[in-house]
């Protein structure tokens, strides 16, 4: 991208020459258009809202369309993430409605737990990726410590710091 721009100019310049582009392979890859439009925004937001933007630094981007999967890629990532979360929950739920078919939860108590799960997913969107990947394999795929650190490359301890990081964030939230 050229490089004498400012960084709206290249925001600007970026969305309109490759928003149809992005718009087209996301509809491809997921199959309708309602979400292939919800990612393609959720890329440029997340293109406005990464450090070097908010820094007002320009982006150096040489090859726009692969940075603009990569951006679009993690953001499905997350996405799978959250709804393999949302399932999960819900299963576990579904679950327990079978199990205390005679002492059901009142409504507001569900409604609870589901602005709970909500509330975790908004926290987890705003850590890391790796403590977040932490958090997802550890707590709901059910991984040790020492499977989470060999996944991601790193000690034990720093598994255990992301985990913190993560329930700290969601201890905020919560408060």
């Amino acid at each position: 991208m050229a490089t004498g721009f400012t960084l709206k100019e290249q925001v600007d310049t970026l969305y309109s020459d490759h928003h149809g582009w992005l718009f087209g392979w996301l509809r491809k890859k997921l199959g309708n258009s309602f979400d292939a439009a919800d990612v393609a925004q959720d890329t440029f937001v997340r293109i406005l809202g990464s450090r070097d933007a908010l820094m007002g630094n320009r982006l150096e981007i040489r090859e726009p369309r692969a940075y603009l999967c990569r951006t679009a890629s993690h953001l499905l990532i997350d996405r799978n993430r959250r709804r393999a979360l949302e399932e999960a929950y819900l299963e576990q739920l579904a679950l327990l409605t079978d199990a205390l078919s005679d002492c059901q939860p009142p409504p507001e108590q569900t409604l609870m737990a589901m602005e709970a799960l909500m509330e975790i997913g908004r926290a987890l969107e705003k850590v890391p990726a790796k403590a977040r990947t932490a958090f997802l394999l550890h707590y709901l795929d059910g991984q040790t410590h020492a499977a989470v650190a060999e996944h991601l490359g790193v000690s034990t301890k720093m598994v255990q710091k992301y985990l913190i990081q993560v329930l700290m964030r969601c201890n905020a939230r919560a408060l």
